[in-house]
């Protein structure tokens, strides 16, 4: 992992994902990619375009952005940890995208705070678009957590052939802070499965896989999401990965509303990866 983008508006929830990506960089010695997107109302006239990037109250506005992008580095980020930062005018959405593209970025870490629906639809959209569409991991981190310990992780899984390639990438993220993985499998009374089928589904999932640290749990619970839910936290997990799908947002796992219900309710930090 050597590249790491980090969007930020100054919002708590962005310093939540800025202390992710500090911890997540110091021990991979990745470099961190700050962007800030601008996003111009439509019929404004870009920044950056002629003449009209000599007007004073643009000049000064960038200023006290960058001002502000260096204060918010400053604060998050050690010197030890190599940052980088960008100013963008461009939609938050798309412009994420771009970047992300642009540096090759191994994951994107985002801060979201969607815990209603209005929020999701006011605020937390850009963030729910992104996992949707990113073909990259990405890291949805909706609390602060101090210490940030990545010692247990759940892997939340039907376990079917689709899901290895995910499975690849969050095991390439799990080695390298030595953690625990969580392998869960939810039983519900609509989806049953006896634990001896379930468990051998597992172990033939994750037999290709050199996986140190592993334990494989079968939890049942009235539904899929609570499941996940119960079982992280009476494990006290610090994280919580699924696998997404492009066209239902975060919902490859099960059906189309359980995850993405899951990644509103949730509030460790979520990773996620599309199929």
């Amino acid at each position: 992992m050597k590249k790491i983008l980090v969007p930020i508006d100054f919002s708590k929830p962005s310093e939540y994902a800025a202390k992710m990506a500090a911890k997540i960089a110091k021990k991979t010695n990745a470099t961190v990619y700050l962007i800030h997107l601008i996003e111009l109302p439509s019929g404004v006239v870009d920044m950056t375009s002629s003449s009209q990037f000599s007007i004073p109250e643009s000049m000064l506005y960038l200023r006290k952005t960058r001002e502000k992008v260096l204060e918010f580095k400053k604060s998050f980020f050690s010197d030890e940890i190599i940052v980088e930062y960008f100013i963008k005018l461009n939609n938050p959405f798309e412009g994420i995208k771009k970047y992300a593209d642009k540096i090759d970025a191994d994951l994107i870490i985002m801060g979201s705070k969607g815990h209603s629906e209005f929020e999701e639809i006011m605020i937390g959209s850009n963030t729910e678009k992104i996992v949707r569409s990113s073909k990259r991991p990405v890291i949805v981190v909706k609390k602060d957590n101090k210490k940030n310990k990545l010692k247990d992780l759940v892997f939340a899984s039907n376990f079917k052939k689709e899901n290895k390639e995910v499975f690849r990438k969050f095991l390439n993220f799990a080695n390298a802070f030595n953690s625990k993985i969580l392998l869960l499998k939810i039983n519900t009374p609509s989806r049953f499965e006896s634990t001896f089928n379930a468990k051998q589904k597992i172990k033939n999932f994750i037999e290709e896989f050199n996986v140190p640290k592993y334990s494989i749990n079968i939890y049942s619970d009235l539904s899929v999401e609570k499941g996940i839910l119960n079982f992280s936290k009476e494990k006290k997990a610090d994280l919580i990965a699924l696998s997404t799908h492009g066209r239902s947002g975060i919902s490859h796992l099960f059906t189309g509303s359980v995850t993405k219900s899951l990644s509103k309710k949730a509030l460790k930090p979520m990773f996620t990866v599309r199929v």
